[in-house]
Order: structure tokens, then sequence, then C-alpha cells
């Protein structure tokens, strides 16, 4: 049976890529380590706990020795644990750097010491900074904004430096903006779902016409499933969904299919260095054999439905973290 470690797999696209693997290769050990920070939970895979090709480890990347015991008995990492919020990273940029930069060579160094098979990197399109027009390729230079960014550029250089330097057998994953069930509601679609859910007002940035392209997430999972099974060792993938949507738009949209009202939308200065337009091309992970399956429309409904139907889930978050609310009074505060 063929043991994959995959980091952070507790997180919002972690836990939908272990569930996905879980039950699509029944012949595969998946092991996940998560340190169940905020944002991290292990109720994202209690359907799991059960199932004999699945364990859990409570630990962080940054922790060599519980890392190497793990890796010892791995043949492929798949690296998803990162601090991922902007804003976060705008008001205390030490826990990004920490994770996703030292706990990046942590994974690397066990990777080495093991001579795993595969090593995946998993990235965002956030890297390349911010492009008016066309789309960015794998061969642009990164250019990050955001704390945030900037480590996550720091840690795809240090994987990249592992291939040239020791012949590691690293893949770099960099998609757009995800959607879907069990994402933490600090995030734009869900937090405006359930705050929408919940008839409280929905904070759009600025002008509201910043642009992302989403992706659902189930559709990433089967782009990071083929890369790991067909992708070349040293390259890098891009991973978009084709949806490019003005954050104005999407508000509205969300608006409309919950039948609430637009009056519930409340601009908020914009966020600091905030990247005008994403946008990646999928040319090269479509030669695998890849691209969305998910109408954009039919996701989005899909993602609130899971909102209503598991409104537990995301009332206890939001309920019994104070920080949750805490967090974003000061970070409102800091842009005034």
């Amino acid at each position: 049976m063929k043991s994959i470690l995959v980091t952070g797999g507790a997180g919002f696209i972690g836990s939908n890529f272990v569930r996905y693997m879980v039950n699509k290769y029944p012949d595969y050990k998946i092991i996940v380590l998560d340190a169940l920070t905020y944002a991290g939970n292990r109720e994202n895979l209690q359907d799991l706990e059960e199932r004999p090709n699945y364990e859990f480890f409570h630990g962080n990347i940054c922790d060599r020795e519980i890392v190497e015991k793990i890796t010892a008995n791995c043949e492929a990492i798949i690296n998803f644990a990162a601090e991922t919020h902007v804003d976060r990273s705008i008001l205390e940029a030490g826990s990004f750097i920490q994770t996703d930069v030292v706990g990046t060579h942590t994974l690397l160094e066990a990777a080495r010491k093991f001579e795993i098979k595969n090593y995946i990197q998993i990235s965002t399109d956030e890297v390349y900074g911010s492009i008016e027009d066309g789309s960015f390729t794998e061969a642009h230079p990164l250019q990050p904004n955001s704390p945030y960014s900037a480590s996550k550029a720091s840690g795809d250089l240090l994987v990249r430096a592992y291939h040239k330097t020791y012949g590691m057998p690293v893949i770099i994953t960099r998609s757009s903006n995800n959607y879907g069930p069990y994402q933490y509601p600090e995030k734009l679609i869900p937090l405006f779902i359930t705050n929408a859910l919940e008839d409280k007002p929905l904070p759009l940035y600025g002008d509201g016409k910043n642009v992302r392209d989403w992706l659902y997430v189930l559709d990433n999972c089967e782009a990071i499933d083929m890369i790991f099974h067909k992708g070349e060792p040293g390259e890098v993938y891009n991973i978009g969904g084709g949806n490019e949507m003005q954050n104005i738009e999407i508000t509205r949209l969300i608006l409309d299919i919950l039948d609430k009202p637009e009056s519930l939308i409340k601009p908020v200065s914009d966020r600091l260095g905030h990247d005008r337009r994403y946008s990646v091309s999928i040319e090269k992970v479509k030669k695998l054999g890849w691209q969305p399956r998910h109408d954009f429309i039919d996701a989005l409904k899909e993602t609130i439905r899971w909102y209503q139907e598991n409104q537990e889930w995301w009332r206890r978050i939001k309920e019994k973290q104070e920080e949750f609310k805490k967090f974003y009074q000061n970070y409102y505060k800091s842009l005034n």
C-alpha cells in the first residue's frame, strides 16, 4: 500500500483532497498531519475516522521530530499546510513566515533524508502579483504583494532550489481562488454566505471591482491528483477555474441565490496592497488531460446549500472564536 503524507489535511482544500483520495484510492494509505490551528478542524475529516486507509496525526510541519517520524514510512508528500489569509498576514506576518517558509524547509529536509519519490507543493496564483490584461503562465516571474503571497513565493523558491540542487522530484501547483464546502468562514464566499444567512452586513473592500478567478475545490482536487500521477518533476502547474468575476458581482450573486437584499452590502476601506486582478493560464495542466468540470453557478449553489445545511459547523466556529470577531474589528480599524 502506497503511503502519502498530506500536511494541512484538516483545512479547507486539504480536507476535500483527503476525502477525495481516500475514496478514490483504497490501496493508498493517506496520512494527515495537521497542527489544528484556527483554520484546521479535525471535524472536517470525521467521516473518515474508521477508514482503514486513513490515519491522522496532530502536529506542526515545523516540528522536525514528528515530520521525520511520519515521513520515514511514506513514499510521497503533498503539502497543503500553510497560513493563507491575506488580512491576517497584514496584521501579523511572523506566523506566515514560520509555517510557509520554515515549515516547507522542514518537510523538504525530511523528504531528502528519506528519499521521498514525489513531493507536491500546493501554492497559489497570488505569488505572481496582479495583472491588468492577459493571464500569468508558469514562466512569469514571482511578484508577491502581501506578506502571505511573499511567504508562499519563498516556499516555492525553496522547493525549486531543492530540485535544482539535490535533484529532488518536486512539483508546484498554483491554483486560483477556491470555493466549496468546509471553507473557514472568513474568506469572501463563506463569509458572505454565512453573514447573509444571519442577515448581517457583507463587508466589501473598496469599489468591489477586484477580479478573481474562482475554482471549485473538487476541480482543484482532481487537478492535483492528475499532477501527482502524471506531472513532470521540477515543473510548475497553474490551476484555474476560468470563472473571472468582480467581487461585487459574486456578492450580488450570493445575495440573489439566497433571496437577500443588496442593502446588506457594506463597503469598507480597501485592503492594504490589494491586488486588482488575478488570472492564470491553464494550458500546461490541460495537456495532462485535466480541465475544470463543474459549472460555476451550479457549484456556487451547491456550496451555498452546504452552508445552509451545515449551520452548526460554521456557527460553532463563529460563536466560539471571539478571535474571529476581534480580528475583523481590529482589521477594519487598521484600514481607517
